[in-house]
């Protein structure tokens, strides 16, 4: 897109650096948590995801745009974004499944953006400095007066942002993965015929469908739906969802998954899930200096095989606050942070990244297979 055809834009982070550019999408101006995603590839499943509620998303990879927007890529039904940044964007998408312009499809949904600025010294000071909250801008041009503004908006560590993305209504969900895009070769086996409440904090629709692609019924309630409805249907297992925001604020997700805790049913936590399941078993979360956001995060242990997963979180589970009776399955490689945990003696285990692979790689499918199988065992 040719600068003569933008609207001047500022972006300002908290600490006061402040990068001019111009405008792509709405104009007006936007607040939240300014975070980097280094993904290649995916920036509509991005957009959509609802873990990524209340941030501004900065994109590393510096062409945006390119193959536009199409109704089957969403993960929720809008994006979730609060802004989005950008080295250089595109009008003019080329693939034969776009059917809107990614800066249209902003538009759309009021959400602002900026592109023309240095994403590569942006990305570096939330690396040396730490994500924090930043605005971006068509009406307030002047750095000082939007920093002030910016500074006083809450930090991400303590909010609760679940309940702006959760369902307000139960609902079953049934649509698996569609053939085209199934890369899960069939094994001939019979279809699990099990029945999941997922629980959601934010869920994407591809997990969904890859829970129903292995055969399982599964109804998704809201946040705040009380354990005793949720066992009403009589699951055979319990899923915990993704989602935004500082998990330890979830508290009544938290005791929600306390209480079904004790009637031992199977239980997988991704990402918020994780961080749930693991506040439930006793342990505690921290806010990450940048988090991991992007396409080839490392998991897994030293002398075992190494999963190449997709990450969106800014907060984990400290080790030294799990008890004995939970076992560390999965590190981040990069960090070495907790990536995934499991009871030692109860069905319960959890991953901090997205094995659904909605964008990303295929590596960690198997733990939907996983999830069946003790849905199974427990069922005998």
């Amino acid at each position: 897109m040719s600068i003569l055809k933008g609207k001047p834009a500022l972006l300002v982070l908290a600490d006061g650096t402040a990068y001019r550019g111009w405008s792509f999408g709405a104009t007006g101006t936007t607040v939240g948590e300014v975070v980097f995603n280094t993904g290649m590839t995916g920036y509509q499943e991005v957009l959509t995801d609802p873990s990524y509620a209340g941030q501004i998303v900065t994109f590393t990879y510096p062409e945006l745009g390119n193959t536009g927007v199409n109704p089957e890529d969403e993960e929720s039904q809008r994006p979730q974004v609060r802004g989005v940044v950008a080295r250089n964007i595109t009008h003019r998408p080329s693939n034969w499944r776009s059917t809107q312009s990614l800066s249209e499809y902003l538009i759309q949904h009021k959400i602002i953006g900026i592109y023309g600025i240095d994403t590569r010294a942006l990305t570096r000071q939330l690396r040396s400095v730490g994500a924090m909250n930043g605005g971006i801008s068509t009406e307030i041009l002047n750095p000082d007066e939007f920093t002030r503004q910016i500074q006083a908006t809450p930090s991400m560590a303590g909010l609760n942002l679940v309940k702006e993305v959760t369902t307000r209504t139960i609902y079953e969900w049934s649509t698996p993965t569609a053939p085209n895009w199934e890369f899960r070769p069939e094994n001939g086996e019979e279809k699990a015929s099990l029945t999941v409440v997922a629980i959601d904090f934010g869920v994407k629709r591809n997990i969904l469908r890859r829970l129903a692609s292995y055969g399982c019924r599964v109804i998704v309630v809201p946040a705040n739906t009380p354990p005793e409805e949720i066992l009403k249907y009589n699951p055979d297992g319990i899923f915990l969802s993704n989602g935004p925001g500082d998990p330890s604020a979830v508290l009544e997700g938290i005791e929600t998954t306390k209480a079904l805790l004790e009637a031992q049913k199977p239980t997988f936590g991704i990402c918020m899930g994780h961080q749930i399941l693991g506040l439930s078993l006793g342990a505690q979360t921290f806010k990450l200096k940048f988090g991991h956001r992007g396409l080839n995060q490392p998991a897994g242990l030293e002398q075992q095989q190494v999963e190449i997963t997709s990450q969106n979180h800014g907060f984990a589970v400290s080790p030294d606050s799990l008890g004995a009776d939970v076992e560390i399955t999965h590190l981040n490689l990069n960090d070495r942070t907790v990536a995934g945990l499991q009871h030692k003696s109860l069905p319960f285990f959890s991953v901090q990244y997205h094995p659904e692979a909605s964008p990303g790689p295929h590596d960690a499918d198997y733990l939907f297979e996983k999830f069946v199988n003790l849905m199974r065992d427990n069922r005998k």
